[in-house]
């Protein structure tokens, strides 16, 4: 067979299956003009309705047990909910087998034959609606949802292989691979399947790790982003060669998306490498107290591509992380937490220094963060036009909680304490000397 006759030989496989699917339609419908199949629809018709009835019945009287029932355990109201909002289903499959059951034991199977189809797809239907609550994701619950109502009503009505057949001749070869969309189909759905797995077991490791104390945090971080990458790469891997892909084709396309990277990516990339870089060499960590140019504040999170840091008014920065490879990065708590702050004060000329420096550790010292293991000094540090100057160190080892407040609070300590001891904080003052001869001016001249 020629290219051709290759060409033209697909769509008339897709004409004849879909004239088959059309051929079983019309006889399914045909089918329902006869009497017993008639009189099971109606049957089913008011099963329904006896079910939306006992519905509007039974429900508010069980909304209100369960409301009664608030101190069990959330799981269990969970499922309560769930069996709630399904309860019209419910019913309907719980009247619809008992009748499907006594017809087949008093009339011919063929007169309840319509039946046992809708109470198997009532049934599967009601199964899959139950488990599919179990997705946390809402978008990808509905998608499992609706594509496994599709699967088992067509496994039901017995015509999965003549659709898979249909799928499957609707495709292109590309090459030496054969694109359907019966094999896309099959790749979202093991993908889909793979990468919920890959979720699970990774949010459960990383659960593992971070209860682990041996781990520091960014090694932590660090085990946790390699093993989001292993898991979600062998499920694109794993998935891929489960439904058939040649992945030896791939080779072309990874080398392009190599160039692409060295060239339209390569922020990118060295923001990824820079991130690797500082998990590795622990030079910060999440809880760490940083200052990176005006920013000061704590590590939030170490991500991928970014730093969180939050700072003391709540403002978040995202900071690319080879900023902080290539920058100067002041880590206040690296090697420990211990931070050492300095104030600078000046008194009068007339107050004893020796009795001024006594007075500021002792007022240094009765603020609750400063440390007393590391005690407050307190230095002159040179003579002022009007005052003795000073500075006064001392320690905290808290600098998440900041750094303007404590120093107002030993500000203000200093401040009562002077007072309370007579030392006065003088203020600049200028003498002026009027020459022989010079003539001074009000304001009302």
């Amino acid at each position: 067979m020629d290219q051709t006759q290759a060409d033209t030989a697909l769509p008339q496989s897709t004409e004849e299956l879909a004239l088959g699917l059309w051929a079983d339609a019309e006889r399914f419908i045909s089918s329902l003009l006869r009497p017993w199949s008639a009189y099971q629809i109606l049957i089913a018709l008011g099963l329904f309705l006896a079910a939306h009835l006992l519905q509007k019945l039974i429900g508010p009287k069980l909304h209100d047990w369960m409301r009664s029932k608030g101190h069990w355990p959330n799981w269990r109201l969970r499922i309560l909910v769930v069996l709630h909002r399904r309860l019209r289903l419910i019913l309907f499959v719980a009247l619809i087998w008992p009748t499907v059951w006594i017809m087949r034991d008093r009339t011919w199977p063929s007169r309840s034959y319509m039946l046992g189809i809708l109470a198997q797809l009532a049934f599967a239907w009601l199964v899959i609606a139950v488990l599919t609550r179990l997705i946390v994701n809402p978008f990808l619950r509905q998608v499992v949802r609706y594509a496994g109502w599709i699967w088992v009503t067509l496994s039901i009505l017995g015509l999965t292989e003549d659709t898979r057949l249909l799928l499957d001749s609707a495709a292109i070869d590309i090459g030496g691979t054969h694109l359907s969309l019966w094999l896309l189909l099959q790749a979202v759905a093991v993908l889909t399947a793979l990468f919920t797995l890959a979720r699970v077991l990774s949010r459960a490791s990383a659960d593992s790790i971070r209860g682990n104390k041996d781990i520091s945090p960014s090694m932590q971080v660090l085990l946790m982003k390699f093993l989001q990458v292993l898991l979600y790469g062998a499920a694109v891997f794993i998935g891929l060669k489960t439904v058939g892909v040649d992945l030896t084709g791939l080779a072309f396309l990874s080398g392009a998306i190599g160039v692409g990277l060295g060239f339209g990516l390569q922020k990118v990339v060295s923001n990824l490498v820079s991130g690797v870089i500082i998990l590795m060499d622990k030079s910060i960590k999440p809880g760490d107290v940083i200052s990176l140019g005006p920013t000061f504040g704590w590590i939030e999170a170490l991500g991928a591509r970014y730093v969180s840091v939050v700072t003391r008014d709540g403002k978040e920065f995202l900071i690319p992380n080879e900023d902080l490879i290539t920058g100067q990065v002041v880590n206040w708590s690296h090697s420990n937490d211990y931070v050492r702050l300095d104030i600078h004060f000046g008194t009068a000329y007339s107050d004893d220094p020796h009795r001024v420096r006594e007075i500021a550790v002792e007022a240094a010292k009765s603020v609750d963060r400063v440390l007393t293991i590391k005690p407050p000094v307190c230095h002159i540090v040179g003579f002022g036009d009007s005052s003795v100057d000073y500075v006064l160190r001392f320690w905290i080892e808290d600098p998440t909680g900041g750094l303007t407040n404590i120093r107002g609070n030993v500000f203000l300590a200093l401040w009562d304490a002077f007072k309370e001891n007579g030392i006065s904080i003088p203020f600049p003052q200028r003498e002026v000397t009027l020459l022989p001869g010079s003539q001074v001016r009000t304001e009302t001249e």
